[in-house]
Order: C-alpha cells, then sequence, then structure tokens
C-alpha cells in the first residue's frame, strides 16, 4: 500500500475506527467497574490480560491464513485492542495505589499484570494455532 493507491489513507482510517472502538469499550468497562484510588485496578487488569489474549489469537489467525484482508491487522490488531489495552491507566492505577497508601495492592497489580499479560498473549497464540492449521475443525 502507498499513498499513491489511497494504502495509506485506508490504514490510518482503519487504524482510527478501530482505535476509537477498543477505547471506547476500554472507558465502559472502567466506568461499569470503578475502583478506590487505594484498590486493586481489576477493569483495567481484565481489560489488559483479555486484549492480551485477543492479540493473541489474532495474531495466530492472521499468520495463519494464507489470505487475510491487507486492513485486518490495522483494523482489529493496532486500532481495537490497540485502543482497548492501557498500559498508561494500568501505571496510573499503580501510582494511585502506592499515593493512597497501599504498596501491597500497587505492587499486587503491578507484578500481576506483567506477568498475566504476556502469558496471556502466549495462551491465544497456543491454543488458535491448532485451530487455524486445522480450518477451524475441532
Amino acid at each position: 500500500m502507498s499513498v499513491a493507491d489511497g494504502g495509506t489513507a485506508r490504514t490510518v482510517a482503519a487504524v482510527s475506527a478501530g482505535g476509537m472502538l477498543g477505547s471506547l469499550a476500554r472507558y465502559g468497562v472502567a466506568e461499569a467497574f470503578p475502583h478506590a484510588p487505594g484498590g486493586f485496578g481489576w477493569a483495567m487488569f481484565a481489560v489488559n490480560v483479555s486484549g492480551c489474549l485477543l492479540i493473541g489469537v489474532l495474531m495466530a489467525v492472521i499468520t495463519g491464513r494464507p489470505r487475510v484482508h491487507p486492513l485486518a491487522r490495522p483494523f482489529l490488531g493496532v486500532g481495537v485492542l490497540g485502543g482497548f489495552t492501557s498500559f498508561s491507566a494500568y501505571a496510573l492505577d499503580v501510582q494511585r495505589a502506592f499515593q493512597a497508601g497501599a504498596p501491597g495492592v500497587a505492587v499486587a497489580y503491578l507484578v500481576a499484570t506483567v506477568v498475566c499479560a504476556p502469558a496471556a498473549v502466549y495462551a491465544g497464540l497456543r491454543v488458535t494455532r491448532p485451530l487455524v492449521r486445522r480450518g477451524g475443525r475441532p
């Protein structure tokens, strides 16, 4: 894709549209499940871990299929899932927990996310890759 054939504009539009959807979904989850400044940010933890799981699934599908729409990765990966997950919000939650005098919660949240998010990507890849290779047949 290039600027001449409109590929760049389509890619930017796909990332923008996906980012809007992912960000709205994350905002909705955070609003539905608020937490106190000294509490564990379960909503953001769930968003980040589930988003990482879906990134693993998406990468298995995209790399395992011979034909994938060229905008699938920009829209779903960079846009939707990039907008859905938020490690800056996670870092802010950890800082707020420290400031609220809850260092145990802050450290638990910090470590749990660092351990669970990459594990979720790996799990998504490991579970999905064999299914993609078999064409989705159990």
